[in-house]
């Protein structure tokens, strides 16, 4: 069974493309969820809701090509959230992601 150790020194090869460093030393990870049956779930953020979709893409493919490839992992799941255009990155990084339904505004937000 792979082990969140394991999932870990995976994820210290995956850089921020920006700033050269890895995602685990910024602490950018905040999520790691193993299953019984090989799953894996992995939620990150990064440095600014902003953060150019391209380099929030290349870190997501990264997580999920080198931890997919460990021993008794079965499916990955890599969740970006925090960023202004996560749905759409989490839909290119995971094949079969469907986005939460969206909140309905609160009042308070609605006022003019």
């Amino acid at each position: 069974m792979v082990t969140v150790e394991a999932i870990e020194r995976e994820l210290e090869k995956v850089v921020d493309p920006e700033i050269g460093l890895p995602i685990t030393e910024m602490h950018l990870v905040d999520e790691i969820n193993i299953q019984d049956n090989g799953e894996i779930l992995i939620k990150y953020h990064l440095t600014a809701p902003f953060c150019p979709p391209i380099f929030a893409e290349d870190i997501g493919m990264n997580i999920r090509m080198l931890t997919s490839k460990l021993e008794g992992v079965k499916k990955v799941t890599v969740i970006l959230h925090g960023h202004a255009l996560a749905n759409e990155i989490n839909q290119r990084v995971n094949p079969s992601y469907t986005p939460p339904p969206a909140q309905p505004a609160s009042p308070a937000q609605t006022k003019a």
